[in-house]
């Protein structure tokens, strides 16, 4: 069964107490409960993280190399500051998607800038916990279809 790394960057372990009015209510617990029956049905296996620290994620980016056959990842606010989360996507190669819990264009100006983006294979934004499983349903095709190309 292809291993998808779900990947959450800083601050979003505050999910459901961090302003619920843009993030939503949902804990980061239901979000991965959510995801796990979704990869189930999806005949994926999750392996589901959160960390405050770039350099864990980066780390976790670079495991996924080895490990994983894609990335679903919300690098939260690193998703516009972090070109190390940019450089290490682009090192590992896999499919990704990048995730947003908030339609990040219609928020700040600072937030319309991604550096994930340069590196995804596509970007969800603005449709809340749901977009974690369209993500896995996304990644799930492309996986298929990269699993294709190499038996051509």
């Amino acid at each position: 069964m292809p291993i998808v790394f779900v990947l959450n960057g800083p601050n979003l372990n505050l999910l459901g107490v961090r302003e619920p009015a843009v993030y939503g209510r949902g804990t980061l617990a239901e979000i991965e409960a959510r995801c796990r029956v979704r990869a189930t049905a999806l005949a994926l296996e999750i392996d589901f993280r959160q960390t405050n620290h770039e350099g864990e994620l980066v780390d976790w980016i670079q495991e996924a190399r080895q490990s994983a056959h894609g990335i679903v990842l919300n690098a939260g606010a690193l998703s516009h500051t972090s070109i190390a989360v940019l450089d290490a996507l682009s090192a590992v190669d896999l499919p990704t998607i990048e995730v947003h819990l908030s339609n990040i264009f219609r928020r700040e100006r600072f937030r319309h800038r991604s550096y994930v983006s340069l590196a995804a294979s596509g970007v969800i934004c603005g449709l809340g916990a749901q977009g974690y499983e369209l993500a896995l349903e996304a990644i799930a095709k492309l996986i298929e279809d990269d699993s294709g190309k190499e038996e051509l």
